[in-house]
């Protein structure tokens, strides 16, 4: 029997990946990055690493599956034990080539002790929609701007920054950065006379997975909360790659893009 274990990260998709299995899993989170909606079944520190490794095997856990958001953790030399000691030459190797390279040497760390990594759509495949217009409608100047807006989070992902932008008539109004979604879209609605005129194209916001990405961790999310910001950004709308970016609470989003005027598409 294969027991499952959600590494989490702090948001809400631990929550909503808890509420859609058939059996619990086992909740753990990095200290520091707590899920909402969900009280963990153990809280670990990278330092501590081997040992929480250890402890997963001692559960009967034999898939993992890594959720919600984190940063990088400021590490304590002191509190390391001698086995993950071991690990930290690798692991600040692989932090230095970025993010997706830290991600890649994780799950070589828990692939090498024997644990199957999952992702969100292996488990879950609701939350993660296949190709469709989800909401609203489309017109062609909203596609030539999902394609514009595609061909920037590719650049930028090339790079490892970013999974989302703003494009409106084809000008990038704003990318993802460090700071996230949504300071991204509240900067946008305050660009005022920057931006082109609306009636030519409100523009949308675009998310996917970057170029490369392995999908079993770090998949882009969606929630509600987008809609909303993507409303007060004055947009007309939000597309997504399908199969690739998670949407938390489809239903909810569906809804309030119908009440504000907005489409989802999922391309």
């Amino acid at each position: 029997m294969t027991r499952t274990a959600i590494i989490a990260g702090s948001g809400g998709l631990a929550a909503a990946l808890v509420a859609v299995l058939a059996e619990r899993p086992l909740v753990c989170a990095l200290d520091g990055f707590s899920p909402e909606g969900v009280v963990p079944d153990q809280v670990f520190r990278i330092e501590r690493l081997a040992l929480f490794l250890r402890w997963l095997e001692d559960q009967g856990i034999s898939r993992v599956a890594f959720v919600g958001a984190v940063q990088r953790p400021r590490l304590d030399p002191s509190l390391f034990d001698p086995a993950t000691a071991q690990m930290v030459p690798r692991l600040l190797a692989a932090m230095q080539g970025g993010d997706d390279a830290t991600l890649r040497e994780v799950l070589a760390i828990f692939g090498e002790c024997g644990f199957v990594i999952a992702g969100v759509a292996d488990l879950a495949p609701g939350l993660v929609p296949g190709p469709g217009l989800l909401a609203g409608t489309l017109g062609p100047r909203d596609e030539a701007d999902a394609q514009r807006a595609a061909d920037i989070v590719a650049a930028l992902g090339a790079v490892d920054v970013g999974q989302g932008c703003v494009v409106a008539q084809g000008l990038c109004l704003g990318a993802e950065t460090l700071a996230g979604t949504d300071a991204m879209l509240a900067q946008v609605a305050l660009l005022g006379a920057l931006r082109p005129d609306p009636a030519q194209g409100r523009g949308l916001y675009y998310k996917a997975a970057k170029p490369g990405q392995d999908l079993r961790i770090d998949l882009p999310t969606l929630g509600p909360q987008t809609v909303q910001a993507a409303a007060r950004a004055g947009l007309g709308g939000i597309a997504f790659q399908a199969g690739a970016v998670i949407c938390l609470d489809l239903a909810a989003m569906q809804a309030l893009a119908d009440q504000t005027g907005l489409f989802l598409w999922a391309r």
